[in-house]
């Protein structure tokens, strides 16, 4: 397999789904990929994954009329491709309560990831939006 998705209907207007997902300083909230984050002034994001420790550099390239997001990934500031894509579909494109919206994920498989790494990436992007909606539909902060 080359790329997953996941997705999950989420409680909430799209516009603030799209806002949380596109926030750098909400991402250790949810992305098991960039815990103890820094946001550099250029809007790079540095983390560190949570299982492993590994560094991480991300960019967020975010198309508000479209309601996607690219995130750009790599083990280098230098290195960044678009390898995450988030959408989220505003609940009355698919017949659901006009307050509602679905949010989906799709990730790329790198070459040189191998099948216990890809398959530990698509298992946590599933539980990341499990997270996601938890967290805008409660609105608890897990950090406080």
């Amino acid at each position: 397999m080359t790329a997953d998705t996941a997705s999950i209907r989420i409680d909430a207007p799209a516009q603030i789904i799209y806002d949380y997902i596109r926030d750098p300083k909400k991402m250790d909230r949810w992305s098991f990929g960039t815990w103890h984050t820094t946001i550099h002034q250029d809007g790079l994001v540095e983390g560190r994954a949570l299982g492993t420790g590994a560094g991480i550099f991300l960019r967020i390239e975010a198309d508000l009329d479209r309601l996607l997001i690219d995130y750009h990934i790599g083990p280098t500031a230098g290195a960044l491709s678009p390898r995450i894509f988030a959408r989220v579909i505003p609940g009355a494109v698919t017949g659901h309560a006009s307050n509602t919206a679905t949010l989906t994920l799709t990730a790329l498989r790198s070459a040189t990831m191998d099948d216990g790494r890809w398959h530990s990436l698509c298992r946590a992007h599933a539980a990341e939006l499990d997270l996601i909606k938890g967290q805008i539909e409660s609105g608890h902060d897990p950090r406080q």
